[in-house]
């Protein structure tokens, strides 16, 4: 017994000793030089009369206002006319901007910035419902409102005005700088940033780093961080959306079979549902996990310290929330449902969409197979939905090189109190087209989130403060200004 005791004694030593020997990997460097915009007024007035500018986005081009586009093309050549001289300039598919900024040293890779001045529309009925007009770009409560004050035409002029400036003082990055403002961002990029990835391709272009949207500085979104948190992803999940399909006789709805195609199909993707993707703290997500560990409270701490004995109780503490489970599986999420035109018609043909976001280590076609497997039954067609392009798990960017170092010394610099952690981005973005032209894409811009603005973007009142998004200038300037170190 005595011998037992002393070995559980030894064991929890050896957990203990994890948890305290770890040390926190946040760099220190020295604060940078002061920079503020010489007009701040005007930095937050250009964004607020982008705003006002509709530049919605559809699948179909030939849906698209183009004349929002063309608009906003304007106000940003009239906003920034420096930028506009010394940037060469390239229209792509008649909504996307590609802008290219001449390095002093053409012989080392460029640098590649992402935006995209598309967003999404309102939802109908829900106009009523926003404290300021949804494209009004109303400076208000120290707040700019509208749509894209978020996702993201924020970032576009952020980087713009950041340019302009360095432009006004004579600066020429050491790199060669391209910009990449997408037209059609939030449905799938294919004509915007999938098409100038493609050029890029052609022309033998890869990067020494891209930066697109994605992550954010969080505020108490991170469950036992009590520091601010700047989010930086380093992957992002896949997209594939299934169609399931049962087709039946019909008929009246009076003399109904045993099983209806909306009961086969129903029951069909209930089975998905309750038989998700398997669950793993892996990738991006056990690094994030890793790098905050040590600015964690000692519990937290010591879990995470020792995930070879704890990972089945942080798994399922991930799992119990929506948002920690999208992070460590695969979402299963039906979004659409067809059957019926009218009550008392049997359907011939019922059909359902289920989404499906891919944790990196899953693909495409174990999704697919994954799917066929769990609804098992030869009633129910499982196909991708036509014309749909699906997209697997984007690569791991690296977080050991010149780049990644760059980027977590411009922030810490600029804000020492905020912590730097990569992470996995559960949505989709542009980035993903230039997967294959650098080893270093990495999504985050410096906007500050907490647990009220979630349902902003893409939802009601997006809104974003006034006085950080000024600030978020100083970021683009900082990073420009900053040299990568050698590899």
């Amino acid at each position: 017994m005595k011998r037992i005791l002393v070995l559980l004694a030894l064991f929890l030593a050896v957990l203990v000793a994890r948890a305290a020997l770890l040390r926190s990997p946040q760099l220190t460097p020295p604060p940078p030089p002061a920079f503020a915009p010489p007009d701040p007024d005007g930095v937050v007035r250009r964004l607020a009369e982008a705003l006002r500018i509709a530049t919605v986005s559809n699948a179909d081009p030939a849906q698209v206002d183009r004349g929002g586009f063309e608009t906003l093309h304007r106000h940003l050549a009239e906003s920034f006319p420096a930028l506009h001289r010394r940037l060469s300039r390239e229209v792509v598919n008649d909504f996307s901007l590609v802008y290219t900024w001449e390095g002093r040293d053409p012989s080392k890779p460029p640098i590649l910035w992402m935006a995209h001045l598309d967003v999404v529309p309102v939802l109908p009925g829900t106009e009523g419902d926003w404290t300021q007009p949804p494209f009004s770009g109303a400076i208000a409560d120290g707040f700019v409102w509208g749509r894209g004050a978020i996702d993201v035409k924020s970032k576009v002029y952020a980087i713009c005005e950041a340019i302009e400036w360095l432009v006004g003082q004579g600066f020429q990055p050491e790199r060669t700088v391209h910009l990449s403002f997408g037209g059609d961002e939030e449905v799938g990029g294919e004509r915007g940033a999938a098409e100038i990835a493609r050029r890029f391709r052609e022309r033998g272009v890869r990067f020494a780093y891209v930066l697109d949207e994605g992550g954010v500085i969080g505020e108490g979104l991170v469950p036992g961080v009590a520091a601010p948190v700047a989010m930086v992803g380093i992957a992002e999940k896949g997209y594939l959306s299934l169609a399931l399909e049962v087709t039946q006789a019909g008929g009246h709805s009076s003399i109904p079979p045993p099983q209806t195609a909306v009961g086969i199909l129903a029951a069909a993707v209930a089975r998905l549902e309750a038989e998700q993707m398997p669950a793993g703290i892996r990738g991006p997500t056990r690094e994030f996990l890793r790098t905050l560990a040590p600015d964690m409270a000692f519990g937290t701490r010591l879990a995470l310290a020792n995930l070879w004995l704890f990972e089945p109780l942080v798994e399922r503490i991930f799992t119990a929330t929506p948002r920690g489970s999208a992070s460590v599986r695969t979402t299963t999420a039906p979004t659409m449902f067809e059957g019926s035109t009218k009550d008392n018609v049997l359907p011939i043909r019922a059909r359902a969409v289920v989404n499906f976001r891919i944790l990196p280590g899953d693909t495409v076609a174990s999704v697919t197979e994954h799917v066929r497997s769990v609804v098992d039954d030869e009633r129910v067609a499982v196909a991708p939905i036509p014309g749909f392009v699906p997209s697997e798990p984007s690569p791991v960017s690296r977080t050991d090189g010149a780049s990644w170092r760059l980027l977590e010394r411009t922030i810490r610099e600029l804000h020492p109190a905020v912590l730097v952690a990569p992470q996995l981005v559960l949505g989709a973005t542009d980035a993903r087209h230039f997967a294959d032209l650098s080893d270093s894409v990495y999504r985050f811009g410096p906007t500050w989130i907490g647990p009220g603005d979630l349902t902003r973007a893409h939802g009601t009142n997006e809104r974003i403060d006034a006085n950080r998004y000024v600030e978020s200038v100083g970021f683009y300037v900082r990073l420009l200004q900053g040299a990568l170190d050698p590899e």
